[in-house]
Order: structure tokens, then sequence, then C-alpha cells
């Protein structure tokens, strides 16, 4: 079967649906990333107004990633440094409380957030895919999205630390 590429507007969820390319991946990998942001809002509890406030203003900065592949960038320096001084200030806050692998557990939303983190982190393996295809893109997209994926550690960690629910070390007999 052929799957047809024009149709009415309402039967296609994406203008880019039908490209092969790796672009069109991307943007929709990265769009579940920013769909789980909203997830974590959701059920972020009221206690936690700095990190909703810093997760609002993170939102959009991870669509104008979404877009930065295909179209004109949107990752910016200052979104760099912004994002490393609230990494840097949630770390300082619950300095010491991780010392060793976890286990990406607990109440919600730190579930969320671990798969956030991976999803942050599945974005920087599809850059690295996008860029051995030859796809260019500025060189501050994969430094924010490793940022991304070890800022939501840290939130994770910090929302733990401020309910007291103590973080499960994980062994690994593997190393």
């Amino acid at each position: 079967m052929s799957i047809p590429k024009k149709k009415k507007i309402k039967e296609i969820c994406y203008p880019f649906i039908y490209d092969t390319d790796l672009k069109c991946d991307f943007e929709i990998h990265v769009d579940e990333l920013c769909c789980q942001i909203g997830w974590v809002l959701a059920y972020l509890p009221d206690e936690f107004d700095d990190v909703k406030a810093d997760l609002e203003h993170l939102h959009p900065l991870i669509y104008h990633l979404n877009g930065s592949v295909r179209g004109k960038n949107g990752i910016f320096e200052q979104d760099i440094e912004w994002l490393t001084a609230r990494y840097d200030h949630y770390n300082a806050l619950s300095k010491g409380r991780v010392n060793q692998f976890v286990l990406p557990q607990g109440p919600m939303p730190v579930p969320a957030l671990h798969l956030c983190r991976t999803h942050a982190k599945k974005t920087v393996r599809y850059l690295v895919r996008l860029n051995e295809a030859g796809i260019a893109f500025e060189e501050t997209l994969p430094r924010f999205a490793n940022l991304l994926a070890n800022f939501l550690f840290v939130l994770t960690v910090y929302i733990k630390m401020k309910l007291n629910v103590e973080e499960k070390e994980y062994i690994s007999i593997n190393y």
C-alpha cells in the first residue's frame, strides 16, 4: 500500500509528517518532550512555585528547540546561561543528597520529570544523528539539550528533598 501524501488539511496531523528525513522525527520527539513538561506542570504540588516558574519559562524554550533544526535557530547563549543558573540554584539547594546512581522513582511529578529527562537525552541522540546525516544546526542545541537533561534530574532531587522522600540507591551488577 502506498500512503497518499495529498489530503484535506484535517487529514494531515503535521505538515512534514510524510518526510523521510530525521528532522520530522526530531520535531515530533521534541513535541512529546514539550507535552511532558506540560504534564509535569499539571501535577506539580502547590508548594513548588519556584519550580513552576522555571518550568513555565522552559516550556516555550523546548518548542524553540523543536523548530531550530528545520527553521531558524531559537536557542541562544542567554537561554543556556539561564538554564545553567537554574541548574546551579537547585543543585546548591540539594547539595550532597545524591552521591551515587539512584532509581528513577518517587511521587508525582518525579516520575514524569524522569521521563522528561530521558527524552532530553534522546533529543541529544537525535541531534547526533542529524549531524551525522549532514544536517546543520547551531551548537547551542546539543549544549542546551544536554544541560536540560541534567537540569531535569536536579529538579527530581530537589522535589524529593522538599517532600522528604529518600532517594533509593541503585547498585549496578554490571560495572
